[in-house]
């Protein structure tokens, strides 16, 4: 899959945070709704504008994140 396909930045959105395209809805609030409990069906149910193939483009984007680093780990 090709979540580029899905997901941009703009600097005029969220600060430049990554959203699925045509919409407000950024990476980060979709994987914190799965934090808190919600399924995929239950976020397409409630956000109709996203498909399903958008919502799988942020677990994408959120993989290749993990595998290039662009993220740090939690000292406890």
């Amino acid at each position: 899959m090709k979540w580029n396909d899905y997901i941009h930045s703009d600097q005029s959105v969220f600060s430049g945070k990554p959203v699925i395209r045509g919409t407000r809805l950024s990476v980060e609030f979709l994987l914190g709704l799965l934090v808190e409990g919600w399924n995929e069906q239950r976020i397409l149910e409630n956000y109709p504008q996203i498909s399903q193939e958008a919502l799988q483009a942020v677990f994408a984007f959120a993989a290749e994140c993990m595998r290039d680093e662009l993220i740090f780990a939690v000292n406890e």
